[in-house]
Order: C-alpha cells, then sequence, then structure tokens
C-alpha cells in the first residue's frame, strides 16, 4: 500500500515537473541568476520614423521572438501610470494596464518561460500604484517574490522551480520599491547593477559601474547595449547603426561588449539590452543561447525590420535638425527641445 501511495506521489511529481524552460530543457536546473536575457529597452516605444522610438515590433511579437527581459518608463499622468518616452508629449506608449494585459495574455499561452520586467519608476509611484494594475491584470498571481529583498546572483531560485510553481515574471522596480509592501516589485539596484546607457561613442561599450546600491561582485548585472545620436541636444537611437551594435562581433558589437564583461567580471551578463533587437538578425539571441550552454534553434524565425521610408533614411543620414523635425509633430519638438535642455541643466533623466 506505501508503496503504491510512494508511486502515485512520484508519478505526480514527474507531471507537474517542468520539462522545458525558456525553449531548453538544459536551463531548467540552471538559477535565474546564472542565466542570460535578452530585453527590449523601452519596450513600449514602438514605432517607424519616429525619433522617439526604440524598437519596431510590439511587445507580443518581442515575446514570440524570445526577447525575456522587457524594460519600461512609468509617468504618472493625471493619475493613470503611462508608458511615455522621457516625457508624455514626447513619446506616449498608452498604459500600463493596456501594455501588460498583453504581457498576461502571453504568458498563459506560454507556461513553460520566465518573463522579467524591469519598470523605470520615473515619477517615483509608490509601489501600490503599480501593485494595482498587476491585479486588474492578473500578473500579481504569476508574479515571484524573493525570500528576501536582496538576493545574490547565486541565490534565486532555479527556472524550474519557477515554471513548477506559475511564479514565472520577476518584476524590477528602478526606485520606491518595498517588498515589505509588495512582495513581488523588487529593487533594481540592490540586485542587479547596470552599466552606462546613452552612449553616442562605441569606445564607451565598457564594463564600468555606472549605478548600484549593493555589492556588485555577487550581484546580477545588466549591460545596455545601445547607441544613441543627439538630436535637439537629446539623444535617439542610433537605427542606422543597428545592425552593427546588435551583431556578434566587431567593433561596437553587442558580441564584443559581452566578452568585455566576461573578461573583467568573470561571468556573463545576465541581461542583454537592446535597441530594435531584430536587426542584427537573430544575432543576440544566438549568442544569448551560446552563453546559456545551449544551442539558439527557434521554431520559427524572428521577426525582419520594419522598412523605413528613403526620406527618413535621408534625414538620419544627413543628421539635419530641420529634416529630423519633419518626422516630429509641433510639440513632439517642443517636448524633445525640452528635455535637451533638462539633459543639460541634469534636471531629466533619459533612458
Amino acid at each position: 500500500m506505501l508503496g503504491h501511495l510512494a508511486l502515485l506521489l512520484l508519478s505526480a511529481f514527474s507531471v507537474n515537473a517542468a520539462t522545458t524552460c525558456n525553449g531548453h530543457a538544459e536551463l531548467c536546473d540552471k538559477t535565474f541568476g546564472n542565466v542570460t536575457f535578452v530585453g527590449a529597452h523601452n519596450s513600449y516605444a514602438v514605432g517607424v520614423n519616429n525619433l522617439a522610438a526604440n524598437q519596431d515590433q510590439d511587445v507580443t511579437q518581442q515575446l514570440n521572438d524570445g526577447i525575456r527581459m522587457l524594460q519600461m518608463q512609468a509617468h504618472n499622468q493625471s493619475g493613470t501610470i503611462q508608458l511615455c518616452h522621457s516625457n508624455c508629449l514626447l513619446y506616449n506608449g498608452g498604459t500600463l494596464q493596456d501594455y501588460l494585459t498583453k504581457v498576461k495574455s502571453w504568458m498563459d499561452s506560454n507556461t513553460e518561460d520566465v518573463v522579467s520586467l524591469l519598470i523605470v519608476n520615473i515619477d517615483n509611484l509608490a509601489p501600490s500604484r503599480f501593485a494595482e494594475v498587476f491585479e486588474a491584470t492578473g500578473l500579481d498571481k504569476l508574479s515571484y517574490s524573493p525570500s528576501s529583498s536582496s538576493l545574490s546572483a547565486s541565490s534565486w531560485p532555479t527556472l524550474g522551480s519557477m515554471i513548477d510553481g506559475n511564479t514565472r515574471l520577476v518584476t524590477f522596480l528602478d526606485n520606491s520599491a518595498d517588498t515589505s509592501v509588495v512582495s513581488y516589485l523588487i529593487d533594481e539596484f540592490t540586485n542587479v547593477w547596470e552599466t552606462a546607457y546613452d552612449l553616442t561613442d562605441v569606445s564607451l561599450f565598457d564594463c564600468t559601474v555606472n549605478r548600484t546600491k549593493g555589492d556588485t561582485a555577487t550581484q546580477m548585472y545588466l549591460i545596455n547595449h545601445f547607441l544613441d545620436k543627439m538630436v535637439f541636444g537629446s539623444p535617439a537611437p542610433d537605427i542606422d547603426a543597428a545592425n552593427v551594435t546588435n551583431s556578434a562581433s566587431g567593433t561596437g558589437s553587442l558580441g564584443a561588449h559581452v566578452d568585455t564583461c566576461a573578461a573583467s567580471q568573470g561571468r556573463a551578463p545576465n541581461f542583454l539590452l537592446l535597441d530594435y533587437y531584430e536587426y542584427a538578425s537573430s544575432a543576440p539571441l544566438s549568442l544569448a543561447a551560446s552563453l546559456n550552454g545551449v544551442t539558439y534553434n527557434p521554431t520559427s524565425p524572428i521577426a525582419t525590420p520594419v522598412s523605413t521610408s528613403s526620406a527618413a533614411a535621408s534625414a538620419t543620414n544627413t543628421g539635419s535638425a530641420t529634416s529630423l523635425a519633419l518626422f516630429l509633430s509641433s510639440s513632439q519638438v517642443t517636448a524633445a527641445l525640452f528635455v535637451g535642455a533638462g539633459i543639460a541643466l541634469g534636471i531629466v533623466n533619459i533612458l
């Protein structure tokens, strides 16, 4: 009788145990802090011929293609959390709730994947405000709550255990997090350090610690690997360089940046944050797979870059403020100038 019961329990355990994690059986036994994930910088900021956009595929396509960290910037607009790029006049990507509803739908259809969110809390909103949105979308039920407000990279659970427990969403808040109030909104900089961002010179893609509140020797880390150019005094994505920036090798490439960091830190980065991730095709995803000790083998090809008009290309190549202004409304030009002035004065922070 006891033997029969043991077999039943073993069978139940086997049914529930994850066999594939983020596309690979080999990743199930790896801890979250020992996996490299490709991320979309300003994942909500989607557009063509728009200087404030950082992606040209929407969040559902990003997830379908293998993006597993979604970064966003949250602003308080008339009591609603909106996803805006530096200023809501410059780019308004809609409400956080609408965005997270799409994430929840995707996660419900893909139950063997762990996903991370990185929320830039630009207006220092209380964690309870975000919790309201998570509860409204149902993502609170999929969210992982750490055993401590600060975990070393080696102390995170395995992907398999997170999938088995259906706590597959890890959410970092760059400020104002308090796990005693909302257990699943995790303070970013006590758990993750970052390299510099908004760089306009590929020679600056190094592994110098730019922001942290913890011990960088034990924390996970994120490399900001996206190249900007200055427009109206503000950094804007250098989409013309994206094929090189996101490639696996060469000067200014993602591969070179990863190699620099792996050599200096003795371990691979945990998060690779990119603009226009699909430029250079699947190179970033293939690189991450290699770092994780698996082979990149997608079930379908990733999206191809959205074509830009020849006029847009001409405006970008000439660097003419007059030509570039053709692709911005008057309110966007005003917002861009305002943001540029704010950067110069040190009162506006762009990410």
